[in-house]
């Protein structure tokens, strides 16, 4: 039994040096301005962003193993203000006798921003250099003025044939792993653990950990063991967080671009990661309204028709009723004429100011009123050729300014064809006063 084997297997096989390193290629590449930093012992604050169990803690370690600073390691969920500014004021004394102090903070993302700021001094003076790790987009979850002190480093979910290596590596070859060099694993078995673990390298080990611990006297690891364990990873999606506005933001834009296929996928993934539905309804209707509009009428009402069997049915079955939408809203004709106007409407109202109501359009139903002229050369559309008495309606410094143009799609054409007929009605009035 060897000295690690108290610790768990993720533990145990953290690499101790950037040759035994497993992914993050594009970050940690021979040539790569990081990779020099950690060589040279001459890293920059940083904030590492990426997944779980994709290697920001173990790049953490390694640096902690290759360098001639002091290194501190603190979990934000652990620490406050107080232990943050004990931390920096060791750093300061060490500083003031020429060495230097790395401070790790895993799941800096946890700091509010109190604790945030008061990293700030510390690293700007040099009195640490910052190692922050989060799984949480940095521009929402770290201070800007922070961020702004450190260079980001992104790091991606780790390959299906990086993770083949690893199962591997834990299972035979890594004298720090588990030595079951005579237990069998196919290249399916393999395949399907490493599905399952969505490029987290950390939920694999522990997966393969359990299962070798409860393995007996078999000798292999085949799909009838698989299923007797609960070995699914929950999906990557924080309702929050990241994950919710890319989600989101996918299904909007699948929608929009017309693909129902990739609309039913955004929208399944998000159920699946727990979403609420109704704020996936609530998006729904507002897609409605802001990419489908007049082109189809009937997308608002069906959305809304959704929610409301929704509310009725509840889950499972009201989920239909968002599958149903989103395909439809796909696949119906396109207009955001309807937003554009809205847009135009209060860029005018901005640029001209409360610009009186033509007195024609004013209420008369008082006696000031009358005295002024309110409702003087008014025409009642329904007394006109057509109900339309084709007046201006708009304030005179206005006058047949376009704010609505509607587009040539779906059923907003008629609509179009509609107000060109007005136009030319009115034109034809127009030319014979």
């Amino acid at each position: 039994m060897n000295d690690f084997s108290a610790k768990p297997l993720a533990e145990r096989l953290r690499p101790t040096s950037l040759d035994d390193f497993l992914g993050q290629n594009k970050i940690l590449g021979e040539q790569s301005m990081l990779r020099h930093s950690v060589e040279t012992d001459n890293v920059p604050s940083m904030i590492f962003w990426g997944p779980p169990g994709c290697g920001k803690t173990s790049l953490a370690n390694v640096i902690h193993l290759n360098t001639q600073k002091r290194f501190v390691a603190m979990s934000a969920v652990e620490s406050g203000v107080k232990e943050v500014k004990s931390v920096l004021a060791e750093a300061k004394t060490y500083q003031d006798l020429g060495k230097g102090t790395i401070l790790f903070i895993d799941e800096i993302h946890r700091f509010n921003k109190s604790q945030q700021d008061a990293l700030l001094k510390a690293v700007e003076e040099g009195t640490v250099t910052l190692i922050g790790a989060t799984t949480e987009n940095p521009g929402f979850e770290v201070n800007s003025a922070l961020l702004s002190r450190c260079q980001l480093i992104l790091f991606a979910p780790l390959s299906s044939e990086e993770l083949s290596k690893l199962t591997l590596r834990a299972l035979r070859e890594d004298p720090r792993g588990l030595q079951l060099r005579d237990v069998e694993i196919s290249d399916e078995i393999i395949a399907k653990l490493v599905a399952q673990a969505d490029g987290d390298a950390r939920f694999l080990l522990n997966q393969i950990e359990w299962i070798a611990k409860n393995l007996g006297e078999k000798k292999v690891i085949d799909e009838k063991l698989l299923e007797t364990i609960q070995y699914r990873k929950p999906l990557r999606y924080d309702k929050s967080s990241e994950e919710h506005y890319n989600l989101i933001s996918a299904l909007h834009k699948s929608v929009r671009g017309s693909d129902p296929n990739a609309a039913v996928y955004w929208l399944h993934r998000m159920i699946q990661g727990g979403e609420d539905p109704r704020f996936i309804l609530r998006r729904l209707i507002r897609m409605a309204m802001e990419d489908i509009g007049l082109a189809d009428p009937n997308a608002i009402l069906l959305a809304n028709a959704a929610r409301e069997a929704f509310d009725f049915l509840g889950v499972p079955e009201g989920l239909i009723g968002l599958d149903e939408v989103a395909i439809y809203l796909a696949l119906a004709p396109k207009s955001n004429s309807v937003e554009l106007a809205g847009m135009k409407a209060d860029a005018l109202i901005k640029q001209t100011g409360t610009l009186p109501v033509p007195k024609a359009f004013r209420n008369s139903v008082t006696k000031v009123g009358e005295q002024l002229g309110y409702g003087n050369g008014y025409r009642y559309d329904h007394d006109s050729p057509d109900a339309y008495s084709a007046q201006d309606h708009l304030p005179k410094e206005l006058a047949h300014t376009e704010i609505y143009q509607p587009t040539e799609y779906g059923k907003e054409k008629k609509l179009a064809d509609r107000l060109k007929e007005l136009k030319a009605i009115a034109a034809a009035r127009n030319a014979k006063q």
